[in-house]
C-alpha cells in the first residue's frame, strides 16, 4: 500500500509568486543613472562657461550660490547640491555593482563569452563596467572636494585647483571615464526601455548608436577645451594663487555671505 500523499483532482496547486524586487531595483538603477547622466551634461556646460570669459563663469557660479537672489553668495547651497548628487551616485553604484562579475571565474567566463559572440552592445557593457569601477574612485574625490570647499569655485579659484593644486591629471582621466560611461549608460537606457524606437532592430538602433558616439565626441572636445582654458588661467595666475576673482562691476565685500 502506497504511503505517498495524494492530491485531490482539481485541487489548486500553490504557485510561488516571483519577487518584484529585482524589477524595482532595475528601475531605481535606471532612474538614478538617467538623473546622473543629465546632471553630467549640465555640469559640463556649467564649467565650460569659462570659454565665454571669466565674467561669464563667475556669473553662473554666483547664480548657483544664490547671489542674484539674496544679494550675497552662499556656497553652502552648492554643498547641499553636491551632497545630494553624492548620495545619488553612491546609491546608483550599489545598485549597479550587483550585476558585476564578483569573482575571477565569473569574470573569465564573461570575457570568454564576449570574445566568442563579438556583440558590440556586450562590449559596450564591458566598458561601462570598467569605467563605472574607475568612477567610484575618481568621481568620489572630485565630489568630496566640492562638498568640503564649495567657496573655491570660480575663474581663479577653479584654475588654481586645476593647475597649482595639480588636479588636472585627475580631471583629464575623469573626463574620458565619465563621458564614456555616461554615454554608454544613456544609450543602454534607451535600448532597455525602448525609447525612440531603440528596442527595435535596424535603422533606429543604428541611428541611436551614431548619436551616442557623436555626443560623446562633442563633450570630450568641449571638456578638453575647458580643461585647457583652466590650465592656461592657472599658469598665468600661479604667482597670485589663492586670490579670488571678482568682476570690475561687483563690490568685493558683497560677493560672499558672512
Amino acid at each position: 500500500m502506497s504511503t505517498s500523499p495524494s492530491v485531490a483532482v482539481g485541487a489548486a496547486v500553490p504557485v510561488k509568486r516571483k519577487s518584484r524586487m529585482p524589477a524595482r531595483l532595475d528601475f531605481l538603477q535606471s532612474a538614478s543613472g538617467l538623473a546622473l547622466g543629465l546632471f553630467m551634461w549640465g555640469h559640463m556646460f556649467f564649467v565650460s562657461s569659462i570659454l565665454l570669459g571669466k565674467d561669464a563663469m563667475w556669473t553662473i557660479t554666483r547664480f548657483f550660490e544664490g547671489y542674484f537672489f539674496f544679494g550675497r553668495a552662499y556656497p553652502a547651497i552648492v554643498s547641499f547640491v553636491v551632497a545630494t548628487i553624492l548620495v545619488l551616485f553612491v546609491g546608483h553604484a550599489l545598485l549597479a555593482v550587483r550585476k558585476f562579475p564578483i569573482n575571477y571565474a565569473q569574470w573569465r567566463s564573461f570575457r570568454t563569452h564576449m570574445a566568442h559572440i563579438k556583440h558590440e552592445d556586450t562590449t559596450l557593457w564591458f566598458w561601462q563596467v570598467v569605467t563605472g569601477f574607475a568612477l567610484f574612485f575618481l568621481a568620489t574625490i572630485h565630489l568630496y572636494v566640492m562638498l568640503t570647499q564649495p567657496g573655491k569655485i570660480g575663474p581663479y579659484e577653479s584654475a588654481d585647483r586645476v593647475w597649482s593644486d595639480v588636479y588636472w591629471p585627475l580631471y583629464l582621466v575623469l573626463l574620458f571615464v565619465v563621458e564614456i560611461h555616461g554615454g554608454i549608460g544613456l544609450y543602454r537606457l534607451c535600448i532597455k526601455w525602448g525609447w525612440f524606437g531603440a528596442a527595435e532592430r535596424g535603422a533606429s538602433r543604428r541611428r541611436l548608436k551614431v548619436l551616442k558616439w557623436a555626443l560623446t565626441a562633442f563633450f570630450l572636445v568641449l571638456g578638453l577645451a575647458t580643461l585647457a582654458a583652466y590650465i592656461k588661467i592657472g599658469i598665468e595666475h600661479a604667482p597670485n594663487r589663492g586670490e579670488k576673482y571678482t568682476p570690475a562691476w561687483v563690490s568685493p565685500g558683497k560677493t560672499e555671505a558672512r
